[in-house]
C-alpha cells in the first residue's frame, strides 16, 4: 500500500511523497533535472564535479559534519550524476528525515566550493578516472557512447575528461550550481513512513526563497554511429554492438524493452544460451535498451578470449538478424513477467521508490504509476516486436572494441552481415 501525494511549490519546486506506513524508515533526496548533457563540451565533467563539491562544506557545516550527522543517528547518505539528471539522496529512520531534509537542502542550496576542498577533490576525481581507465567492461562504455554521440555533450563521459577536471575552477563550479540548481529544475521526493503535509511546510522553509529559474536547456542528440578500436594488453577482449534505439517516451518503448528482454536478458535469453550455453564464447554477454529524452540506444555487451572474436560476432549478428521474425508467445510471455517482476519488485526497496518517482517526475511530467506502466508492457504483441526489431536493427551500428583485436573483422564486414 502506498499513497503519492505531490505539492508543486510558487517557485517551481516540486515536492513529491510517497507514504508507506509498513516501514519504519524514510528515503528521501534532492533531483536536480541537469547532467552531463547540460555541459559544454569545453567544462565536461562539470556536473560530476559538482555533485563532490557539495558534500564539502557550506556556511553552517564542514564536510565531517555533514557526514557525522547523517551517520550519528545510523543513516546513509549518496548520490550519483548520470547524462540527464543528478540525485542527493538519504536513507535513515522516518523520525530523523527533517534531520536528513535540513542536511540536504543545507547543501543543495549552501555549499561553499571551499578552494582546498576543490583541490583535493579534484584528485579524487582523477583517481576516479584512472580507476575507471583501468576497468575495461567500465570504460568501453564511455568509449562506445562517445563513438555514437560524438562531439556532442551527451555524448561525453559523465566523469569528465582529465583537462578539463585539471582546470576546472571554482567559478565554473559554483556558475554551474548557481545556473541549474534552481526551482522549475529540482524535485524534492521521499518514500517510506512520511506524512506529506508536514514534509511540504519543511521544504517551503527551506526552499521557498530559491529563485526559480528556467529549465536547463538541452543540447539535442544526434546520433552518428561507427566504430572505436583500441588494442590493449588484457586477457579478455571487450565489445558493444548497439543500434539507435527509442527515447523515452515513444509510444513503442516498452516493445524496445521486451525485444531486449528476449534476446540478451536472463539465462534464458538467447544470446546467453546461444553464445555461452550452447557454445562457451563468453563468460559474461547481454543485452539493454537505455531511453533518453530524445535518443536510444539498443546495445550487446559482450567479453571474451581474444582467440573467440572471429567466431562470436557471426553468432551475435545471426541472432540479431533473426530476432524479430521468430519470437514465440512463450518467449513474449516470459519477457511481459521479467519486466512487470522487475518493476514490482523495485518497489520493495524505499530508495529505489523516492528514485523511481523523482524520475517520472523528471523525466515524463507525471507521478510513477506502476499499474499504467504494466498495462503497457502487457499490451507488447508479437507483431510490435517485429517492428521495432526491423526499426532499430536498420539503424547504422555502432562498434566500441577494447583488448586484444587481431580476430575481430572489420567494421564493413559487420555492416555487411547485418544488412544481409
Amino acid at each position: 500500500m502506498s499513497d503519492i501525494k505531490l505539492t508543486t511549490l510558487d517557485n517551481g519546486v516540486r515536492v513529491l511523497t510517497d507514504y508507506v506506513p509498513s516501514v519504519e524508515s524514510a528515503a528521501l533526496g534532492i533531483w536536480a533535472g541537469v547532467g552531463t548533457r547540460n555541459e559544454e563540451l569545453s567544462n565536461n565533467g562539470a556536473a560530476h564535479m559538482v555533485e563532490h563539491m557539495l558534500f564539502k562544506g557550506t556556511q553552517k557545516r564542514d564536510a565531517a559534519k555533514i557526514a557525522e550527522e547523517i551517520e550519528n543517528v545510523g543513516g546513509s547518505m549518496n548520490a550519483y550524476t548520470s547524462r540527464e539528471l543528478t540525485s542527493y539522496h538519504i536513507h535513515l529512520l522516518k523520525d530523523d528525515a527533517p534531520l536528513a531534509l535540513d542536511v540536504l537542502a543545507d547543501m543543495y542550496r549552501g555549499s561553499s566550493f571551499p578552494d582546498e576542498e576543490i583541490e583535493r577533490e579534484r584528485g579524487v576525481i582523477l583517481q576516479e578516472i584512472g580507476m575507471c581507465n583501468d576497468t575495461p567492461d567500465d570504460v568501453i562504455f564511455d568509449l562506445h557512447f562517445e563513438t555514437s554521440y560524438p562531439d556532442q555533450a551527451f555524448g561525453a563521459p559523465i566523469l569528465g575528461r582529465e583537462h578539463n577536471i585539471k582546470e576546472m575552477s571554482r567559478e565554473a563550479l559554483q556558475g554551474y550550481a548557481q545556473r541549474f540548481y534552481q526551482g522549475h529544475n529540482t524535485v524534492i521526493s521521499a518514500s517510506g513512513n512520511i506524512e506529506h503535509d508536514a514534509f511540504v511546510e519543511q521544504v517551503r522553509t527551506l526552499f521557498a526563497d530559491m529563485p526559480s529559474g528556467e529549465k536547463a536547456p538541452t543540447q539535442s542528440a544526434h546520433y552518428k554511429g561507427g566504430e572505436i578500436r583500441q588494442e590493449k594488453d588484457l586477457e579478455q577482449s571487450h565489445f558493444i554492438l548497439s543500434f539507435e534505439g527509442l527515447a523515452r517516451l515513444d509510444e513503442d518503448y516498452y516493445t524496445a524493452q521486451a525485444l531486449s528482454t528476449i534476446l540478451g536478458a536472463g539465462m534464458s535469453s538467447r544470446l546467453f544460451q546461444e553464445v555461452r550455453e550452447k557454445r562457451g564464447l563468453v563468460y559474461s554477454i547481454f543485452s539493454y535498451h537505455s531511453g533518453y529524452q530524445d535518443a536510444g540506444q539498443f546495445g550487446i555487451y559482450a567479453g571474451t578470449g581474444p582467440e573467440k572474436m572471429g567466431e562470436i560476432m557471426p553468432v551475435i549478428c545471426d541472432e540479431v538478424l533473426k530476432l524479430g521474425s521468430s519470437i514465440t508467445e512463450e518467449e513474449l510471455v516470459r519477457a511481459k513477467a521479467q519486466l512487470k517482476a522487475s518493476l514490482l519488485m523495485s518497489r520493495e526497496s524505499m530508495m529505489r521508490r523516492a528514485d523511481q518517482n523523482a524520475k517520472g517526475l523528471i523525466f515524463r511530467d507525471q507521478i510513477f504509476e506502476q499499474e499504467a506502466l504494466a498495462a503497457k508492457i502487457d499490451a507488447v504483441d508479437l507483431k510490435d516486436l517485429e517492428d521495432v526489431a526491423a526499426k532499430i536493427f536498420a539503424t547504422k551500428p555502432t562498434l566500441s572494441a577494447l583488448g586484444p583485436l587481431s580476430e575481430l573483422e572489420s567494421y564493413d564486414k559487420l555492416e555487411q552481415r547485418l544488412a544481409a
